[in-house]
């Protein structure tokens, strides 16, 4: 008989994964948030304004990424958030397209996947 779902005990150790790992994103996008927040106050007020200007086209495009990447770990930090919301519905590890376990070693990987490679896959060739 084919397993359709992990055990307590593995949902317990994928919970634990995740646990760590959405700590430290969440300690990562305070980071870059409190970054966004800061107002430098190694500003160029008393320097040539040829290079003010230059400091802050800088500090826009450093703003930008800055953002780009806040908001790309608050969108991981969500997936892992989902992520525990299965392991406690104990759909955790199930492929949402084809309904097989997803393998250990994928869920190890990517511990927010919700598609198996195959299924992955296949949605990356129709894209």
């Amino acid at each position: 008989m084919e397993k359709r779902h992990y055990s307590d005990v593995e949902l317990d150790e994928f919970r634990r994964v995740i646990t760590e790992k959405l700590d430290l994103s969440l300690r990562d996008y305070e980071v870059l948030k409190a970054s966004l927040m800061n107002t430098d106050n190694n500003r160029a007020e008393d320097t040539a304004p040829t290079y003010k200007v230059l400091e802050e086209g800088a500090n826009t495009l450093s703003k930008e990424e800055t953002t780009r990447l806040a908001q790309r770990q608050m969108k991981f930090i969500q997936s892992l958030q989902a992520a525990l919301v299965r392991i406690e519905n104990k759909t955790y590890g199930v492929c949402r397209e084809c309904g097989e376990l997803i393998p250990k070693e994928r869920l190890n990987a990517v511990p927010h996947a919700t598609l198996c490679i195959k299924c992955k896959e296949a949605q990356n060739k129709r894209k």
